[in-house]
């Protein structure tokens, strides 16, 4: 006699379930990411990869392009005027360090230890940095002015009237001054924020040992935002070594020369001398010094989050 065996039919609905994948998991954020991608490469990555492309060429409008190879880079590297305009271009950096990067820090600092108007202070001295372009250069030309205000005070002072627009000596100084007293809102509000984040248990412990103000500030305020500072300080060198918009606005790159930056060489090329090819090969130049500053900073910020 044999005996039936049963096989037991295992049903579709018991059957274990592949885990979505993960691109199906987190499709909706691709999508809502895919507008701003795709701004972002039209915008940005494309003009980038035809400036490199357009650096081998002669660009020419009417007759067509032709491939040049490395001349254009040659003959920027025998303009005397780029080596000039790389001088003033670290001058101007190395000024906006000495004048203008430890102004938002000991503002932040004073602002910190005041007991009364912290609120007030904030604004003023953010408010700089909402002034208009066009009403900051006609201020700052008049208080320039050989007759301005400025000059008024120092000619009482018993000193001779200074050319601050018209002296190859003071015209980097006096753009820079300038730059300083709109911008530096900006970053004195990122410079508070981490000073207000530092526990006031560590004053608080520093005022019973005895410690005065600036000791406070040396040993427990500077140390706990060195992130912060050397973080701007990067950011700082970047955002100058493109400068262009004051030199170009304010004095088009004079006198004789002496506020031509690397950028502004760059629009002369382009626009003024219409030589679109070596424009694009001083940008590949600043593109990839650039670049550096930028893997330097990436790498600090990183180091900061860990």
């Amino acid at each position: 006699m044999s005996q039936s065996s049963t096989v037991p039919i295992r049903s579709l609905d018991t059957q274990p379930k592949k885990p979505p994948a993960k691109w199906r998991k987190h499709i909706w954020g691709y999508l809502f990411l895919l507008p701003a991608v795709a701004i972002f490469f039209t915008f940005l990555w494309m003009p980038i990869g035809k400036g490199i492309i357009f650096s081998f060429y002669h660009i020419d409008f009417v007759k067509g392009d032709t491939f040049v190879g490395w001349d254009n880079y040659e003959k920027v590297f025998k303009d005397p005027e780029v080596m000039v305009s790389v001088k003033n271009t670290l001058y101007y950096m190395l000024l906006g360090v000495l004048i203008g990067f430890w102004v938002p820090i000991l503002f932040a600092i004073a602002i910190s230890e005041m007991r009364r108007f912290q609120g007030f202070a904030r604004i003023a001295a953010y408010l700089p940095y909402v002034v208009p372009f066009v009403v900051l250069y006609g201020l700052w030309r008049w208080l320039y002015d050989p007759v301005g205000p400025i000059n008024a005070v120092i000619t009482k002072l018993g000193i001779d009237p200074v050319l601050f627009l018209t002296d190859k000596a003071w015209s980097m100084i006096s753009i820079v001054i300038m730059e300083t007293w709109q911008s530096f809102g900006s970053a004195l509000l990122i410079y508070l924020a981490a000073v207000l984040s530092i526990p006031r248990d560590w004053y608080e412990a520093a005022e019973i040992d005895g410690a005065g103000i600036w000791q406070r500030i040396r040993h427990i305020t500077l140390p706990a935002i060195k992130n912060q500072i050397v973080l701007l300080f990067l950011l700082q060198l970047i955002a100058t070594s493109q400068g262009f918009q004051t030199q170009y606005a304010l004095l088009d790159g004079g006198p004789n020369n002496a506020t031509l930056t690397y950028a502004l060489l760059v629009v002369r090329y382009a626009f003024t001398r219409q030589d679109y090819g070596s424009a694009s090969a001083l940008g590949v130049l600043m593109f990839l010094v650039l670049g550096l500053l930028a893997v330097v900073q990436y790498r600090m910020s990183n180091k900061k989050e860990a």
